[in-house]
């Protein structure tokens, strides 16, 4: 009996090693993926639009699915609160300007960046094609329609030793649209479309050309980062599988869900936009200097917070680490 049971014991080992373990391999999860699906919001910074693409052909292809997440994406607009929706646990990503994090973070919030949606800021100044502003320093002592609070204004300000006439942004073309000679804030996938659908011929000065060039983060709260690592590794794998598939591939499964979801949205407008985005290299950016999708800087991040800084905009520099990482991005996509 003692030699039997031996034998018994030493081939259940055996078969332990061999179907046992093999089936731990086989179960395991690849790397950008979830063991279990689990629940995700993104609160994107606008309506739905080209400028989310990538978001919505991740979730309309079943990227998001395949990497073991069920992805729900909650429209922006004017007071949508991103920041503080993130930072309270009702979402769990959000899409913000790296300056606007950088001040988030100034006041306290756990807020920390781990991806980027784009590498350029497609902000700029529209004006019309006659208008005699061929670049910022001639602003100089003319109104510009904007959002007043915004850093721009002071860096243009102070770069070019020129003084700005600020009027609040409406977010309406009207005024544009009747009188030659206003200059407005713009983003350039969007206003100067309708600029030309009413027959006007419109130029852009985007502020990335200015030198301040924010990149668009995706942001998360700094818990998660400790406690759902592999959910944040899987959602920005995901979503630059995403952007490259709707701005190399194929936009209609984006294109088709934004159109569901935004009754104010055209095709038209979305082709626009997604030509803009591809033509500029917003979300690519430039390889040279090591941009790529999806992949936020921490580089660039300090440099905004030394134009913040410099603005008398920060009154202290926050600790880098505290606001971004590269930790979570694929390891073809992270920078060291």
């Amino acid at each position: 009996m003692p030699r039997l049971a031996s034998a018994l014991l030493f081939l259940f080992v055996a078969l332990t090693a061999t179907t046992g373990c093999g089936r731990s391999e086989r179960t395991q999860p690849p790397i950008g993926t979830v063991a279990a699906p689990r629940k995700v919001v993104l609160q994107t910074d606008w309506f739905p639009q080209a400028e989310h693409g990538g978001f919505y052909q991740a979730l309309a292809r079943g990227f998001y699915a395949e990497a073991g997440l069920e992805v729900v994406i909650w429209a922006g607009g004017p007071g949508s609160g991103i920041k503080l929706k993130v930072a309270r646990g009702d979402a769990d990503f959000g899409l913000q300007r790296s300056d606007d994090l950088i001040l988030a973070a100034a006041r306290g919030m756990p807020l920390i960046a781990v991806g980027a949606s784009m590498q350029h800021d497609p902000m700029a100044l529209m004006v019309h094609a006659g208008s005699p502003v061929k670049e910022f320093r001639d602003l100089d002592g003319r109104a510009v329609i904007g959002n007043v609070g915004m850093a721009w204004f002071p860096f243009l300000e102070k770069k070019h030793g020129i003084t700005i006439a600020r009027r609040q942004n409406t977010y309406g073309l009207g005024e544009f649209l009747a009188k030659t000679d206003t200059i407005q804030q713009c983003v350039v996938t969007n206003e100067p479309f309708f600029a030309r659908r009413h027959g006007r011929e419109v130029r852009t000065l985007p502020f990335a050309d200015s030198g301040y060039d924010c990149q668009h983060t995706i942001f998360t709260r700094r818990e998660l980062t400790r406690t759902a690592p592999e959910m944040i590794r899987a959602f920005l794998a995901a979503s630059i599988r995403g952007w490259r598939d709707y701005l190399e591939g194929d936009p209609a499964p984006a294109d088709a869900l934004i159109l569901a979801r935004n009754a104010q949205m055209t095709p038209e407008l979305l082709a626009f936009s997604r030509r803009e985005l591809v033509a500029r290299r917003i979300v690519h950016g430039d390889p040279a200097r090591g941009d790529g999708v999806g992949l936020v800087s921490p580089a660039r991040m300090a440099a905004v917070m030394d134009e913040l800084l410099a603005l008398r905009i920060l009154d202290a520099a926050v600790p880098l680490a505290t606001v971004v990482t590269t930790e979570f991005l694929p390891a073809a996509t992270a920078l060291p």
